[in-house]
């Protein structure tokens, strides 16, 4: 079928169009639309190009959210080798790094760049004439996987050059969010998979799916920070190329420095140590390169290892404790999940008294028992794990650990299927299921209902008063007041806050439902989608399938859900109680205060909940970042702070308390 001139041009700018509001979400965190409009535009274009499709095109967006499962992975040659980098551990180990190269350089005036060293996994990846051909992994340097399918999901990363050259080999780093990595492991958890040791091992088993979907439903973004080859292009110095980089829509890292003087990347190093715990990403270390290309040149490289590059490594952070004793904690999807009761101890930023110990397999591999002195860390510096046990400081009274044959919360049998790492709790009404869902349900993200914490749930339950979430929007004041702790006030405000979230949005209660793998963002993009919850209930697997970001998984956790009349059932008495069963309208988000604003929120404030300040400026047509950064347009500060309320003072960020926030918000 021929194609219609005004269908191609229309096609052409809806691509140019798509790609421009990609970059200002993924690369500059800075929304310019609403996601409802960012739907509707690719939509238009997928259903164009389904009509026409001579007009499909590798470089489209719409092949950003994964095409068919592949066979296996085939070996590509880089264009340039991709070099390991020499470690140094310590100062000294800098200043001869330094000393060497100023030896190899002569009488040459010498500039460093540093750069923060990102925890994930180095790709290459090769445009021409301005488009995407090819990906791989490093592989042995030489020769690496591709995985060119699995790259065009992660959308920090351009499908085509803002400037086309006639070619460009960029190299760069694709990682996890910590956020990401913690919502991962725990979907991960609650179904009995294996789970990702840190975010770089998350990254690379992502970014090395045979099915590309699953990899655009894991959040992977990329920072890339080097050329392999480039014709067409002239540059002089490594910080001309990260900002070339930068200016063919390319994701950089904005934290680099310049300087003329080792001592001074020492105290950068210095600085970063500790600081690297407030990023939303994970890293390791700092990168120091000579900025000069001629004299990196001139400088060369052994057989493995540039000598015009160095990276300097941060010491692990890891602490000694004593494991004082186990706990089985029993999920909402009946996953009985040992943790670790610690002996306090400080590490990094925070002290802590637990650690997660996953499964049975992770004790038994390990051999950790009650009473063992241990080495913790923090997972992607979130999550503290036990990461070995010091046995020769065992004195022979520790004890052996054995999961449990029953549930200790009701005490029913357990199970563990074959090719599952999980112990399951088999009773579907356990009363430990119950009230992990209800906690969910109420939790921070999800309906946020403020005073029904733990034990509140815990006891409404032993009371009788509650066995699902439809029962907390039909408890009254005298069900309440004789509860341990409660009061005619407190009664009356928890019942305020019960009421309150009626009105929460429909992505909300998505998420507070707690299907399996549907996350605060999977919730998002289904109340986006479809707008009602009847839509998403009737939605076939294979129309959610072809969602960005929701893979064969989710649709299939979606889909088997709503098949339950239990889950149908409690739908429909929530809709009964006045839930939020529609999804808001965005229409008017585009003028709002804070339209393409990134926005941090620090400290504690008085009249809004977090969550509460976050969907405001969500609303308000702005973004909310976890951290402070150049990129950062506004800094709202409540009492206590810290660090980020220093960052911004230090950048020349604008601040403002909360009674300036609610004037803007006008609220």
């Amino acid at each position: 079928m021929p194609v219609p001139e005004d269908v191609k041009k229309r096609v052409e700018d809806l691509r140019k169009e798509i790609e421009n509001h990609n970059y200002s979400y993924y690369v500059l965190d800075s929304p310019t639309i609403t996601d409802a409009r960012f739907d509707q535009l690719m939509r238009e274009l997928a259903d164009l190009e389904g009509k026409f499709p001579g007009l499909a095109s590798p470089d489209s967006p719409t092949m950003r959210v994964g095409g068919s499962p592949r066979e296996g992975f085939v070996t590509i040659r880089h264009l340039s080798p991709m070099l390991s980098l020499g470690n140094a551990f310590d100062d000294g180990e800098l200043r001869d790094f330094d000393r060497r190269v100023r030896q190899g350089a002569g009488d040459r005036e010498i500039e460093y760049v540093a750069e923060l060293k990102i925890d994930g996994l180095a790709v290459s990846i090769l445009y021409r004439n301005g488009s995407m051909e090819r990906a791989a992994t490093r592989g042995d340097g030489e020769n690496g996987e591709d995985i060119t399918p699995n790259m065009r999901t992660v959308r920090s990363v351009p499908l085509k050059l803002r400037h086309p050259v006639d070619l460009l080999e960029v190299r760069g780093e694709v990682f996890m969010s910590k956020e990401a990595f913690a919502g991962l492991n725990q979907s991960r958890e609650d179904s009995g998979d294996p789970l990702f040791a840190n975010p770089r091992n998350a990254a690379a088993g992502s970014l090395r799916q045979l099915d590309p979907s699953v990899t655009a439903s894991r959040q992977l973004s990329a920072f890339m920070y080097a050329l392999g080859a480039v014709e067409g292009a002239s540059l002089k110095t490594h910080s001309e190329v990260l900002e070339f980089l930068r200016e063919q829509g390319f994701k950089i890292n904005h934290h680099y420095r310049v300087f003329r003087d080792i001592e001074k990347v020492i105290e950068y190093c210095g600085e970063w140590q500790k600081s690297r715990f407030d990023l939303p990403y994970a890293t390791d270390g700092i990168v120091v390169k000579v900025n000069s290309l001629e004299l990196q040149a001139a400088l060369g490289a052994t057989m493995k290892t540039p000598r015009w590059a160095i990276a300097f490594k941060y010491p692990p952070e890891q602490a000694r404790t004593v494991i004082k004793e186990i706990f089985i904690g029993v999920g909402r999807t009946g996953v009985l999940t040992p943790t670790a009761i610690l002996k306090p101890v400080r590490l990094a930023g925070s002290t802590v008294t637990r650690a997660t110990l996953h499964n049975e397999d992770i004790i038994r591999d390990k051999d950790i028992r009650i009473g063992d002195t241990v080495i913790v860390h923090k997972a992607g510096d979130i999550i503290p794990e036990v990461l070995e046990v010091v046995k020769e400081e065992r004195t022979g009274s520790e004890t052996p650990y054995q999961m449990p044959e029953i549930c200790p919360e009701c005490g029913s049998g357990v199970i563990r299927a074959q090719g599952e790492a999980a112990v399951r709790c088999v009773n579907s009404t356990c009363p430990a299921r119950y009230r992990e869902g209800l906690i969910h349900f109420v939790s921070r993200g999800a309906m946020d209902i403020a005073g029904l914490g733990p034990a509140v749930i815990s006891q409404l339950i032993s009371e009788g008063l509650v066995s699902s979430p439809a029962d907390l929007y039909r408890l009254k004041k005298e069900d309440l007041v004789p509860l341990e702790r409660m009061g005619e006030k407190s009664a009356q405000n928890l019942l305020d806050a019960i009421g309150k979230s009626r009105q929460n949005p429909l992505h909300r209660l998505l998420f507070a439902l707690g299907i399996r793998h549907v996350g605060e963002r999977a919730g998002k993009i289904l109340a986006q989608r479809f707008g009602s919850m009847k839509r998403i209930m009737e939605a076939p697997f294979e129309e959610l399938v072809n969602i960005p970001e929701i893979g064969p998984r989710i649709a299939g956790s979606i889909t088997d859900f709503f098949a339950d009349q239990k889950s149908r059932g409690l739908v429909e008495e929530l809709s009964l109680l006045g839930l939020l069963m529609e999804a808001e309208s965005k229409t008017g988000d585009i003028d709002g205060a804070f339209q393409g604003k990134t926005v941090v929120l620090t400290g504690g404030l008085g009249q809004f909940t977090r969550q509460e300040a976050q969907e405001l400026v969500e609303k308000l047509g702005g973004r909310v970042s976890s951290s402070v950064s150049k990129k950062t347009d506004l800094v709202v500060a409540g009492e206590d702070p810290g660090s980020k309320y220093e960052k911004a003072v230090k950048l020349g960020i604008k601040i403002i308390d909360e009674e300036e926030f609610i004037r803007l918000a006008d609220v």
